[in-house]
């Protein structure tokens, strides 16, 4: 079990009364997101509390929960309760979701002026220029939208999505194929007379130049690569 002076409340309130256990903040984390965890892992304490700051225990489980089994009802709290967040876990999660919301930035948006990504480390530098706060609750996706705004009047960011069309040498067609689909969809795959595959891909600007640098490495140079519509 968790130490006590280390855990965390979560609750819930069903009709008006509060239900409270301590937990494991990751670890109590870790069982609402579908891990296998041991739910005595998990708790501090078996109790259940209408107020655990007063110690005051919870009554009533069986009407509000169709238990008195206190691991399950601790296991209903932390799936659809509250999980109170420890200050380091708050810092660890944003970083984790600044470390993503530039990756997105690099990988989906381009400099207008050069037609290229920004490198991670002048995204990161201009977040951190910006003031941008990152939100601990919200996921990357739900934030880089307005966070692309504000860095706007720093780093100019073009959202845009290239098809183009690459042709492939007969002897590097089928590796090359899987490495391509990972970059973006695939719209057409074709083979031509001479063995050489063409495919049409619909890929984040961004990706392309590293998308580029591996399909020449496998091919040694031999692709034709041509944009054929930007959007």
């Amino acid at each position: 079990m968790e130490d006590v002076d280390k855990a965390v409340v979560a609750r819930i309130t069903k009709e008006g009364s509060n239900f409270e256990i301590l937990v494991d903040c990751e670890k109590a984390l870790e069982l609402r997101s579908g891990k296998n965890v041991d739910i005595e892992d998990v708790l501090a304490t078996t109790e259940i509390f209408s107020d655990v700051k007063k110690g005051k225990h919870a009554a009533n489980l069986q009407k509000f929960f169709g238990t008195e089994d206190t691991f399950a009802v601790a296991r209903k709290i932390i799936k659809e309760g509250e999980i109170q967040l420890t200050t380091e876990y708050k810092a660890k999660v944003r970083e984790e979701k600044k470390k993503r919301i530039v990756d997105l930035i690099h990988r989906n948006a381009i400099n207008p002026d050069t037609n290229l990504p920004h490198p991670p480390q002048r995204i990161m530098n201009a977040l951190e220029e910006a003031k941008v706060r990152i939100d601990e609750y919200k996921t990357a996706e739900e934030q880089v939208k307005d966070i692309v705004t504000k860095l706007r009047p720093i780093l100019p960011l073009k959202y845009e999505l290239r098809e183009i069309s690459i042709r492939i040498p007969a002897a590097f067609a089928g590796k090359s194929l899987g490495v391509i689909k990972q970059y973006g969809k695939v719209l057409k795959d074709e083979w031509q007379n001479d063995g050489s595959l063409v495919v049409i891909l619909d890929i984040p600007a961004g990706l392309q130049v590293e998308l580029d640098d591996k399909i020449n490495s496998i091919t040694k140079g031999g692709i034709e690569i041509t944009v054929l519509n930007r959007r």
